[in-house]
């Protein structure tokens, strides 16, 4: 403003400036805290989703604790349908399977990790699952189905396990040969039950470092 000479020519500068730019700056005014609302909505929104799922959640592990699967079932696969979007859908699908799997039901077990490998938000949820799953295949005999996972690359941290899972595939179709690779392989990435990986390693013809 020190560029005009009076007051009173600032002041019709800020009236001139006003006029033609108010509307634009109210609305941003508007806007900004139409965006900061939205937010915050979104974020309560996301807060009350977590902890309803939550709650469910806790319900199916207290039904699975005491025994009562019906309910946990219930549970489980309400979570899913309305809470899908939730780490604790991830968990509970897991749950879901394993619940199928110990009553013989393999294709529906196999549903759910599916589900929780191609759904869950969390990426280490989601591979937990696809790591499940594919035991699961070998379980059931589908090598064609386990192939095609094992293409897809693992995140850093399930490496070794899945290199486990190479060797386990390959020990089931008689090749020690390619058994022994991958399960060297995992033994140098690292896995979580070491004494078995080796166990698995000498059964197949392989040798483990002196000391």
């Amino acid at each position: 403003m020190s560029t005009y000479q009076t007051e009173e020519e600032q002041v019709e500068a800020i009236k001139k400036w006003w006029k033609e730019n108010g509307r634009s700056v109210v609305g941003g005014i508007v806007l900004g805290f139409a965006i900061i609302g939205g937010w915050q909505g979104w974020q309560a929104y996301h807060r009350n989703q977590g902890e309803s799922a939550s709650m469910l959640f806790d319900a199916m592990r207290q039904a699975v604790g005491a025994g009562a699967q019906d309910p946990a079932i219930e549970n489980g696969k309400r979570l899913i349908g309305e809470f899908g979007g939730t780490a604790y859908a991830g968990f509970a699908g897991m749950e879901l399977a394993r619940l199928a799997y110990e009553r013989g039901e393999k294709p529906a077990a196999r549903q759910h990790l599916e589900w929780v490998a191609e759904n869950a938000p969390d990426a280490t949820i989601a591979e937990t699952a696809r790591l499940r799953l594919g035991h699961l295949m070998l379980d059931m005999g589908d090598y064609a189905a386990l192939d095609g996972l094992l293409t897809q690359s693992p995140l850093p941290a399930f490496a070794g396990e899945f290199a486990v899972l190479r060797g386990d595939a390959a020990v089931g179709r008689g090749d020690r040969t390619a058994a022994r690779t991958a399960y060297e392989q995992a033994l140098q990435l690292g896995v979580e039950d070491e004494t078995l990986l080796r166990m698995k390693l000498v059964d197949v013809g392989g040798q483990l470092a002196a000391g």
